[in-house]
């Protein structure tokens, strides 16, 4: 995972709703597919390919409402590729109460 933002790999605001990240998604999806870019240009497939990919993580991740609360609480990079969804539900419930939380003046 790159240190890159998922929103700013959509175009988006931290706020979007599921439908814009859904046709940024689809937008972008379709701007950088590699095959688009081998008929295109084949000297740039390589530079599509990886942002497809990347363009691919974000939307996994912030179209996942469990994966973007975790995401937005900065817990993401806690949890593995073959972390069972219960793991991933404890993963939300802690950043829910992380945000409820509020420090005592």
């Amino acid at each position: 995972m790159s240190s890159e933002c998922y929103y700013s790999v959509l175009g988006l605001r931290k706020q979007a709703t599921a439908e814009e990240i859904r046709c940024a998604y689809r937008k972008l999806a379709l701007k950088w597919h590699p095959d688009r870019w081998m008929m295109k240009d084949p000297t740039i497939t390589g530079e599509a390919n990886r942002r497809f990919q990347r363009i691919q993580e974000a939307y996994s991740v912030l179209s996942n409402r469990g994966k973007r609360t975790i995401y937005d609480a900065g817990l993401l990079s806690l949890m593995g590729d073959d972390d069972d969804q219960g793991f991933c539900d404890f993963m939300q419930e802690m950043a829910i109460l992380m945000e409820k939380q509020k420090p005592q003046e």
